[in-house]
C-alpha cells in the first residue's frame, strides 16, 4: 500500500517529528544491531546539521542486560523511559531461553496505542509478537528465524524474504546490515530523504535499500529425505541440467503424473515445479559464487536452458540479477 504525505506548517510539522528515542535492551541482547541503533539514534550529529534525539537505552530494571557476546551492558534506564519516546526499538535477544515480561509487552502496546512508532531489528520481532503487535500484520525478521515466528504467532503475515517491513508505524527488520536499511527508511519517513542520505553518508553505508529486496538467504541444496520419492530426486539432483518436469519425474517414478504431484507436494511441502525452479537457482548460486562460468553456461547447467531465464527467476525470487548476486557474494574477481 502507497503512502500518503500531507504537507504540514513548519510548527505542526516539527512538533510531530522524531525526537525521542527508546532502545530496549533484553537478556542477551545482540551487539551488533544495539550498536546500530545506538549510531542512527544516539550520536550527537546536530553540528553537521543533523537531527538530535533524547536518547536512552533502557532495561527492564534500569540495571545491567547481558550480551550474546558474553560481557554485559550497564543501562541507566528503565522500562518508564518507553513511556515518552516517539520511538521504540528493540534489538535482538536471547529469545528462545528468556521470556519477554509482562510489564514490557504492556509497555510495548501503551507505546503502540498512543502512536509512537515500534521497531524491532532481527529477533526482536518475538517481543512484538508476544505483545500481539504483529498480529495481522506483515512483519519480517532473519531468514533463520521466521519459521519459529510463525509457529509462536501464526497470526502474523511473516515475509521471510525482505530486508524490512513498514506496516502501519510498526517497523521490523530482517538480522545485522537490515537493521541499517530500516533505520534509515525511518529516518527518512520522518525526516525526509535528504537527511536519511547525509545520515547513510556519514555512516558510509548505502543510502537507500528497498525493503522488498530479498534476504540473501543461505540454503544449501540439501540431501533428500522422503518416504517413497528419495531415489528419483536424488537423481534429478544429479542431473539439473536435463529438461526435467513433472512428466519425466513421474516416469522415473513409474506414477501417474497426477500421483506423482499429489504424493511430491505430501512428502517434501511443494510442488514439483516449485521444487525444481529452486534447486536450480540454488545451483545456479553457488557456480555464481564459485565458479568463472559466464550467466550463459552457468543457465544451460543449471537447467534454465537460457541466461534470459535465468535472469527472470533471480529477479522474481531472489530481487536481484546473476551479476549482481555474483559482485556481492564473489570471493574473487571473475
Amino acid at each position: 500500500m502507497p503512502h500518503i504525505f500531507k504537507i504540514l506548517p513548519i510548527g505542526r510539522m516539527l512538533r510531530h517529528m522524531l525526537r525521542n528515542v527508546a532502545v530496549l535492551a533484553l537478556p542477551d541482547v545482540a551487539v551488533f544491531e544495539l550498536g546500530v541503533l545506538c549510531e542512527l539514534f544516539g550520536y550527537d550529529r546536530t553540528a553537521e546539521g543533523l537531527p538530535g534525539y533524547d536518547f536512552a537505552v533502557c532495561s527492564v530494571d534500569g540495571g545491567p542486560v547481558t550480551t550474546h557476546a558474553g560481557f554485559d551492558v550497564a543501562v541507566r534506564h528503565d522500562l518508564s523511559r518507553l513511556e515518552e519516546a516517539d520511538l521504540v526499538a528493540i534489538g535482538p535477544y536471547g529469545y528462545r531461553e528468556h521470556e519477554v515480561p509482562p510489564e514490557v509487552l504492556a509497555a510495548l502496546r501503551r507505546a503502540h496505542e498512543r502512536g509512537a512508532w515500534v521497531m524491532s531489528v532481527c529477533t526482536g520481532a518475538f517481543a512484538l509478537g508476544a505483545a500481539g503487535l504483529l498480529d495481522g500484520r506483515r512483519c519480517t525478521t532473519h531468514w533463520l528465524h521466521t519459521a519459529r515466528l510463525a509457529e509462536r504467532h501464526p497470526a502474523a503475515r511473516i515475509d521471510p524474504d525482505v530486508l524490512y517491513v513498514q506496516d502501519g508505524k510498526v517497523l521490523t527488520s530482517a538480522g545485522t546490515a537490515a537493521s541499517v536499511d530500516a533505520g534509515l527508511h525511518l529516518v527518512r519517513q520522518e525526516h525526509g530523504t535528504t537527511v536519511a542520505t547525509m545520515l547513510a553518508r556519514r555512516m558510509v553505508v548505502p543510502p537507500h535499500r528497498e525493503g522488498g529486496q530479498a534476504q540473501y538467504i543461505e540454503t544449501p541444496l540439501q540431501s533428500i529425505q522422503c518416504e517413497t520419492l528419495q531415489p528419483v530426486l536424488t537423481l534429478v539432483l544429479s542431473s539439473l541440467d536435463h529438461p526435467h518436469t513433472v512428466e519425466t519425474m513421474a516416469d522415473l517414478a513409474h506414477m501417474a503424473p497426477r500421483t506423482f504431484a499429489r504424493r511430491f507436494r505430501n512428502e517434501t511441502g511443494a510442488t514439483p515445479h516449485d521444487w525444481l525452479t529452486n534447486q536450480r537457482l540454488l545451483l545456479a548460486r553457488r557456480l555464481l559464487e564459485d565458479s568463472d562460468l559466464g550467466v550463459d553456461a552457468i543457465a544451460v547447467r543449471a537447467g534454465f536452458g537460457s541466461a534470459a531465464t535465468l535472469r527472470h527467476h533471480f529477479a522474481q525470487r531472489l530481487s536481484t540479477t546473476p551479476q549482481a548476486y555474483r559482485g556481492t557474494f564473489r570471493s574473487q574477481p571473475v
